[in-house]
């Protein structure tokens, strides 16, 4: 199976990064278009999204992690929609969430002597065998989005094919687009033909 191709970019539309990769599986509304068909796509993802990725790859681990990611996506996604909906996430996705978030512990913080101060100093890098650190953060961002009131505001596009999942900033709480540059544009687009095309039936007396 072909990489992604390269004319096919992800999209930073979800606020989160455990949405922007909830949304690495596009047009979930009509014919769901799936972007990480291979380890080399999950890995390019992993970089995008400014994750940490080993140096080198590893087939059997590689493999292993795209099935993990897929699983991942589906859990989060199930798990936030629960929530927007006033239920309880499913167990069997807290639990997938949960154990992923734990594979890569958060480093430890450190301290520092600097110009003769005591300072908090930036962790070390942990160290990374393989895709699933990545997988960690992305899962450990679902931890700290699901019980926060930021999951409240959690809206799916109201394009008819889209279903892009996204954190709605906007003041009035009243974002309807994943963005106006895609989806709203191609309403605005839309409504405009449709009403010209009503207008032109008018005029011919239809």
């Amino acid at each position: 199976m072909a990489s992604m191709s390269s004319k096919d970019t992800w999209i930073r539309y979800g606020g989160r990064t455990c949405l922007d990769f909830v949304n690495t599986l596009r047009d979930r509304l009509r014919t769901p278009r799936e972007t990480l068909l291979v380890p080399q796509d999950l890995r390019r993802w992993l970089e995008w999204a400014g994750l940490p990725t080993p140096a080198h790859p590893a087939a059997a681990r590689d493999a292993a992690a795209l099935t993990l990611a897929r699983e991942l996506r589906d859990a989060v996604d199930r798990a936030v929609l629960a929530t927007v909906d006033g239920s309880l996430p499913a167990p069997a996705d807290l639990s997938l969430i949960n154990r992923t978030a734990a594979a890569l512990p958060s480093p430890a913080p450190q301290l520092a002597v600097i110009d003769g101060k005591l300072v908090n100093s930036p962790p070390a890098a942990p160290a990374v065998a393989d895709l699933t650190a990545g997988l960690a953060l992305v899962a450990q961002d679902a931890v700290a989005l699901l019980p926060s009131p930021e999951v409240l505001r959690i809206r799916v596009c109201g394009a008819d094919h889209c279903g892009v999942r996204f954190v709605d900033r906007s003041p009035a709480h009243n974002r309807r687009w994943c963005s106006m540059e895609l989806c709203g544009n191609r309403a605005k687009a839309r409504r405009h033909q449709e009403r010209a095309g009503r207008s032109s039936r008018r005029d011919g007396g239809g």
